[in-house]
């Protein structure tokens, strides 16, 4: 597998963006510099988030989320972690 991020990605299932096997290894996302945890979908290209508003719903089910525009940095939470590990190492 390979540690290149896409462009875009998102974690619903429906989503022509959702990428099962990456989303198992663990995505982070830092916006603006701040880390979030409650990001649904990103696109790098266009600088954007979606993020969930606390617990609301829609009329489908599906969490109502508010996009978000700004500088995106997604990456592999295993790869940054090894990294973490190695620094600390040497």
């Amino acid at each position: 597998m390979t540690d290149t991020m896409p462009d875009r990605l998102s974690i619903n299932p429906n989503s022509p963006y959702f990428d099962g096997a990456l989303l198992e290894r663990g995505v982070g996302i830092r916006f603006k510099g701040v880390e979030k945890t409650n990001v649904e979908e990103y696109c790098v290209s266009e600088g954007w988030i979606r993020v969930s508003v606390g617990n609301t719903r829609d009329r489908k089910g599906n969490p109502l989320t508010i996009k978000l525009q700004g500088p995106v940095e997604p990456y592999l939470k295993d790869a940054f972690e090894g990294e973490r590990e190695g620094a600390q190492e040497g």
